[in-house]
């Protein structure tokens, strides 16, 4: 099962939100301006719920709930439970993850092109025609397929930055308690060589920037929907093995999130030096270079 790591105390996390603070259009706003513009009390709110999530998430490692922008509601940031419920089930279904190829595929193939049978399957074929979201994340936890999480990876961008899966939602009544449950997959494709290097059959969408706002557009073909559910690429991806410990529900800390082993890219830190040179006569390469090495 795809576990989802998020956090926003870094510069990065912080911009990437406010791309949407300053170009969404406040609802409340009668002059066409934007959340930043006529919503000033609502960055305040963004980071204040982006506070609260670090907080918890790094004191209390609960994976039950995260973060994500709806497609009704692109101008909010919204807490919904991990797993999938659609609205007519009769009890929960927890679906945690939606395959973009339906029943189709089932040997997961890399090279497969065909049809993206979620658009027919029943659990999910009216949310992935109007009900997208962005689940906004750092990283992600996986496992081999046959370990599963007795042998975890930390997967992230290489770059640092936080990044959006593609989600569906829906709401759900308890029959019982009248109780309305707001919920999420995560939608998953095949498997690129990062996941496919920890023994990994699948992977999940993590969308391109630039696919952000086509997937929460309601007026995007649904052809053009299906289109953006691709593997990312690999070579901006990494991953690192970190303890068995994170399975156990009663662990808490960030000290879970430590990497036990290489990465499976190595990398390397650079730093570049920059030094004054000697102009003019009397200067030659042979001097200049004993006097790089101090002689």
């Amino acid at each position: 099962m795809l576990e989802i790591l998020q956090a926003a105390t870094t510069q990065k996390n912080i911009e990437y939100i406010r791309k949407y603070i300053l170009t969404t259009p406040c609802l409340s706003s009668k002059g066409g301006g934007t959340v930043a513009s006529d919503c000033p009390i609502l960055i305040y709110i963004y980071i204040c719920i982006y506070i609260y999530i670090y907080i918890y998430i790094h004191q209390n490692l609960d994976f039950s709930c995260s973060t994500k922008i709806t497609q009704e509601r692109p101008d909010v940031i919204k807490h919904y439970q991990f797993g999938f419920t659609p609205y007519w089930a009769k009890k929960p279904f927890h679906l945690f993850n939606a395959r973009s190829e339906g029943d189709h595929n089932k040997e997961n193939d890399t090279s497969y092109r065909g049809a993206k049978g979620i658009t027919t399957k029943p659990a999910f074929r009216q949310s992935i025609r109007s009900k997208r979201c962005l689940v906004l994340a750092d990283a992600f936890i996986e496992g081999p397929k046959v370990e599963r999480l007795s042998k975890p990876y930390v997967m992230y961008k290489r770059d640092g930055s936080p990044f959006a899966f593609a989600g569906i939602y829906d709401t759900w009544v308890n029959p019982d308690t009248g109780e309305m449950i707001d919920s999420f997959a995560i939608i998953t494709t095949v498997s690129n060589k990062i996941t496919a290097a920890i023994s990994h059959h699948r992977s999940p969408v993590i969308l391109q920037e630039e696919d952000e706002s086509i997937w929460l557009d309601p007026s995007t073909p649904l052809a053009e929907v299906t289109d953006v559910l691709q593997p990312y690429p690999a070579e901006e991806l990494n991953a690192y093995p970190i303890s068995a410990a994170i399975k156990n529900p009663r662990s808490n800390g960030p000290e879970l999130l430590k990497p036990i082993g290489q990465r499976i890219i190595p990398e390397y830190d650079y730093e570049i030096y920059s030094h004054l040179s000697l102009q003019g006569m009397g200067m030659t390469q042979a001097r200049q270079r004993k006097l790089d090495f101090g002689f």
